[in-house]
């Protein structure tokens, strides 16, 4: 059983059609990042998902349910952002969300210190940082143990050393068997801490792979002397349509282990090589092409 499937789910708002079709699935523990520019659809996704927002056509099943009774009982989430009492301390505020949701009480200070909020617990939320409130918000989604973690953007508002921290605990829990999916505008941080990802741009679904799948391929850079000798040796290994020069750097398409052969050619023809490296694609390159281009990611 996949935590998360869908068929072709689609929202309209109106005329405008926000999410178009999506079928993704969430493999048990692991965790799925979910890519897209703003306004691409992500959270809408996200809340339909979460049976905030009702599909217009489609269908979702979280851990095997349908929507209805019981459909959230093994599912925490953090949806765009935290909502508490400003008034009450940040342990009062899950004691209260605990005790509606029938948790016991201890399970608080547990998540307090998953999250590393132990020190300012019995402070007023209304004192919190940005980044104490997003904290505070993943201990709420945690406070039920869930089986599926849904998180909106978790790092918002996080210091680096907090950014490290959540990534830490992100991949903890799914250690422990806790399935995430998340959305996130960091590519960087979707690169560090993903098994999956999905990119999904004007509503649409592009790509569901691995991080190494989205970022497979690269060239082999070379840097020889003299250029025009270099260039004629490499035209004959490799052929002009998999070589793009310039002055006495060359980028090749070719695969990783050909390196050798390509040097000791080199080499063997009196040509000076002076850089020999093999550049991967990063995960912002490919998904600007799967994006048309579109670069605010959110």
């Amino acid at each position: 059983m996949n935590p998360v499937e869908t068929t072709k789910l689609t929202k309209n708002f109106g005329g405008t059609t926000a999410v178009k079709d999506v079928s993704l699935t969430v493999r048990p523990g692991e965790v799925y990042g979910f890519l897209g520019p703003n306004g691409a659809g992500k959270t809408t996704t996200l809340r339909m998902l979460l049976g905030l927002v009702k599909p217009t056509s489609g269908s979702v099943r979280l851990l095997g349910k349908p929507p209805g009774p019981g459909y959230l009982d093994r599912v925490g989430a953090l949806i765009e952002g935290p909502a508490f009492y400003p008034y009450l301390s940040g342990r009062r505020n899950l004691t209260v969300l605990a005790d509606h949701a029938g948790v016991k009480r201890s399970e608080v200070d547990a998540v307090l210190d998953t999250v590393g909020l132990t020190g300012r617990a019995g402070d007023r939320y209304s004192t919190y940082s940005l980044g104490m409130k997003q904290r505070l918000g993943l201990a709420a989604a945690l406070v039920k143990q869930p089986e599926l973690l849904v998180l909106d953007e978790p790092t918002n508002g996080l210091d680096p050393a907090g950014m490290a921290d959540m990534r830490v605990t992100i991949r903890e829990l799914a250690a422990s068997g806790c399935t995430v999916l998340l959305s996130s505008h960091l590519l960087a941080e979707v690169e560090q801490i993903c098994d999956r990802v999905g990119v999904i741009t004007r509503g649409e679904l592009v790509a569901e792979t691995t991080v190494a799948e989205l970022r497979a391929g690269g060239t082999l850079r070379v840097v020889a002397h003299p250029f025009d000798r270099a260039q004629t040796v490499l035209s004959a290994l490799v052929g002009d349509e998999r070589m793009l020069a310039d002055d006495a750097v060359f980028d090749l398409e070719v695969e990783p282990g050909q390196a050798s052969k390509i040097n000791a050619e080199l080499v063997g023809h009196g040509i000076e090589v002076s850089e020999l490296r093999w550049r991967e694609p990063d995960l912002e390159q490919a998904f600007l092409e799967l994006t048309g281009g579109a670069r605010n990611v959110g």
